[in-house]
């Protein structure tokens, strides 16, 4: 399963990317708005969005991928390793 996170803080990343390979997941994490983030997301299974630490644009960015891609898109106010691993744990991808 591919999993894409947007939003979350910048020394978080090394954590949610070993969260991900934890449930045997391809983890792809943006935290900060790029220019080319549309070309850069793909075609993810599931899009978690951390609301509390993400941009308007971001998650319009995200939202619009998902609906292409058919994805999942799962909305969370904290960015926490708890948050990620519950939701992770949620969508049964161990």
């Amino acid at each position: 399963m591919s999993v894409v996170i947007v939003g979350g803080h910048d020394r978080m990343v090394h954590q949610y990317k070993k969260i991900c390979k934890q449930y045997k997941c391809k983890a792809k994490v943006f935290t900060r708005m790029s220019g080319s983030l549309r070309d850069r997301i793909g075609s993810p299974d599931l899009i978690v969005v951390f609301t509390s630490t993400v941009s308007h644009k971001m998650a319009k960015c995200a939202l619009d991928e998902a609906e292409c891609n058919n994805a999942e898109v799962v909305w969370c106010h904290t960015s926490s390793e708890n948050a990620l691993k519950e939701i992770l744990k949620e969508k049964s991808v161990n």
